[in-house]
């Protein structure tokens, strides 16, 4: 074996994970244990980062600093950690729809996307956020929205609602299967949905399972579901695609347990396309919310929809949304995605899970 191979393979003590609250197969390989005990076998323990008492480590949920870390949800976190010069890499990408939802109260005039214009539009402001994806993430769908009409967001007029908080000072969680950054607001539901209850403004951005639930408890108007738009890049947000990554030294040095985790993945994505019921279990589990909800945001194929892959259509929507984010001054530096990718345990994982068939 060669100098570089070894170097590559030297044994891995601790693998740190951590995923957002949607569908993942990564969520799915942890609660079924099955990425723990493919790693197990290689003498490597598993931790969650949500489980340490250093809010240091919890915050490297959003900006990748911890070394043999690897990270299954948002891309906002991901791209902003790229962008600041953090030596990550991504290994995957799954395109999971969701409902992004651009919410009003009745009797407020706004029946469609061009009657926004000139009207107040309710924002959340993380202050003490090194990236506000919240914020992000909402003004995409805004702008999206309003490009379908050929308006800009210029044409509504932003109110902020200033959350003085950072998104990791929660204590640490326990229990690694079920260990999720739950991405909950603080105060219960966020301050920009009580915002237009109370009438401050007149239309918000909601996405994925809570924002479906949400908007039937409290009788709201969808004005439009950007997530079910036929154009990718309209759908193009922070959760689709979702950035499976992880940092350089991991792959320098502990190649194989990088291979591992692919493995157990795209094991976890071919089990769920078969056990339907099961997976949408599993689904409502991760994102904190019901079967129903999880069914209504993400759709009754949800179980067929997880694929980790390095799509065209995921790198290119992953592109746009950079840009976007670039543009919008949420990131420091503009990112090359394709320059950020690493295909190899990709490709090991996929060749070792064919000749395994």
């Amino acid at each position: 074996m060669s100098n570089d191979s070894q170097a590559a393979n030297q044994a891995l003590d601790t693998l740190w994970y951590t995923r957002c609250p949607v569908p993942t197969g990564l969520g799915i390989s942890l609660q079924q244990g099955w990425l723990e005990e493919a790693l197990r076998a290689d003498g490597t323990s598993l931790r969650s980062l949500r489980e340490s008492e250093q809010e240091a480590v919890r915050e490297s949920h959003f900006d990748h600093t911890l070394q043999n870390s690897v990270r299954h949800g948002g891309n906002i976190p991901a791209l902003w950690a790229r962008a600041a010069g953090r030596d990550t890499r991504v290994i995957g990408l799954s395109w999971s729809d969701e409902t992004q939802l651009i919410l009003t109260l009745p009797g407020s005039g706004i029946e469609t996307v061009r009657d926004l214009k000139g009207r107040r539009f309710g924002l959340p402001l993380w202050a003490r956020a090194q990236i506000d994806f919240a914020r992000a993430q909402a003004l995409r769908g805004l702008e999206n929205a309003l490009s379908l009409e050929g308006l800009t967001v210029a044409d509504v007029e932003l109110v902020d609602y200033v959350i003085q908080a950072g998104q990791s000072e929660t204590p640490p969680e326990r229990g690694a299967a079920t260990n999720l950054f739950s991405g909950a607001r603080r105060g219960g539901q966020s301050p920009e949905l009580l915002g237009l209850l109370r009438g401050e403004v007149d239309a918000i951005f909601l996405k994925g399972a809570s924002a479906a639930q949400l908007a039937q408890q409290f009788g709201l108007h969808t004005v439009i579901d950007t997530g079910s738009h036929p154009e990718p890049l309209i759908r193009a947000n922070n959760g689709t695609p979702r950035t499976l990554t992880v940092d350089a030294h991991l792959l320098d040095h502990h190649f194989s347990s990088a291979v591992t985790l692919v493995e157990q993945v795209l094991r976890a994505e071919a089990w769920a396309r078969g056990h339907a019921d099961e997976t949408r279990r599993f689904l409502a589990r991760e994102s904190n919310a019901s079967e129903h909800w999880v069914q209504v945001a993400y759709g009754k194929d949800a179980h067929l929809r997880l694929d980790t892959d390095l799509a065209e259509t995921s790198i290119a929507g992953l592109q746009d949304f950079s840009d976007f984010l670039f543009r919008w001054n949420f990131l420091p530096s503009k990112v090359d995605v394709r320059a950020w990718i690493d295909p190899r345990p990709f490709d090991a994982a996929l060749a070792q899970t064919r000749r395994a068939a």
